[in-house]
């Protein structure tokens, strides 16, 4: 889905000493799916090494419908896929067939350059798919931009979970909260998902320049800022925020060190470097990219 056309988010700055930015992203229909889009945003284009932020429904459609992102490319990124509710079927250039179903990841490193397709299988479109999740685009640092693509999947039973204040977080990628997550990071980072029952209480990791807070679903406040789901707080270094879950609520934390330099994007395209862009735009434009085994009729255009 991220590589369809999304709202522009929301933003604003607020005085409070602890949040930097808040940014709202309303909702879009997308082929019957509702698609947030909260990053890239005209108040900010990264947190950390995440530039891209996705939030794609809850939806759920008639049977016989499905979710079909036709093969595309990328490069010089890696992808992240969370599922909370649904299933979607990855198939990519390294021969890679893997469906993910909730609590897994799937983290694709691009690096020199990967095809893939994100589709819905026959079995649940036949029955009428749900789907419900994040997908994030993570920049790789200048070093490893040009790297082998690589794909790879952790069952849900892999994260480590740990409780804090009432609350259950899965360390998704990176370390937060005395764990590490066992997926292949570049950069630190961390991202994890808060399971925030009413009343309870999560701290931001510390140690990172750049910390931000997705609500999911339910609400919480940070001091006097409420937020509802939809919201991202992105927070000042070197303070100290807490979250107060209000009702039931899921939160996704993310943060990490900013990366050396701009990140320039276009497209399905990120890169330190825009020549690489433009050749990366032709090659897709002339057939140079690998194909998908097992999706090889179909593929999305390189954009006007």
């Amino acid at each position: 889905m991220s590589t369809q056309p999304a709202n522009s988010p929301e933003c604003k700055t607020t005085p409070t000493h602890e949040i930097e930015t808040i940014i709202d992203g309303k909702p879009r229909d997308i082929d019957g799916f509702s698609v947030r889009r909260i990053l890239p945003s005209a108040a900010r284009r990264a947190v950390g090494p995440f530039v891209f932020f996705d939030h794609m429904g809850p939806a759920k459609l008639e049977p016989g419908r499905g979710l079909d992102v036709r093969p595309h490319p990328h490069i010089n990124l890696a992808t992240v896929t969370y599922l909370f509710d649904g299933e979607i079927v990855h198939r990519d250039s390294l021969g890679t067939h893997q469906p993910i179903r909730p609590g897994a990841i799937n983290w694709m490193t691009a690096g020199r350059g990967i095809v893939h397709s994100e589709r819905t299988s026959a079995e649940a479109r036949a029955q009428g798919p749900q789907l419900h999740g994040i997908q994030l685009w993570v920049a790789l640092p200048a070093q490893f931009e040009e790297v082998e693509p690589e794909f790879h999947h952790h069952g849900a039973d892999t994260l480590p979970e740990v409780e804090r204040g009432g609350a259950r977080l899965r360390v998704l990628a990176g370390s937060a909260f005395g764990v590490t997550s066992p997926v292949h990071v570049f950069s630190p980072l961390f991202y994890v998902e808060a399971i925030m029952p009413a009343g309870s209480e999560v701290e931001l990791p510390t140690g990172h320049p750049d910390r931000a807070a997705y609500i999911a679903e339910g609400s919480v406040s940070c001091g006097a800022e409420p937020a509802e789901a939809g919201r991202m707080l992105i927070y000042a270094a070197g303070t100290s925020p807490r979250l107060t879950a209000i009702t039931d609520a899921r939160v996704m934390l993310l943060g990490g060190a900013p990366l050396e330099g701009q990140r320039h994007i276009w497209w399905n395209f990120v890169s330190s470097n825009r020549e690489r862009i433009e050749q990366a735009k032709q090659d897709w434009a002339e057939g140079r990219f690998p194909k998908v085994p097992g999706d090889e009729d179909e593929f999305i255009p390189l954009p006007a």
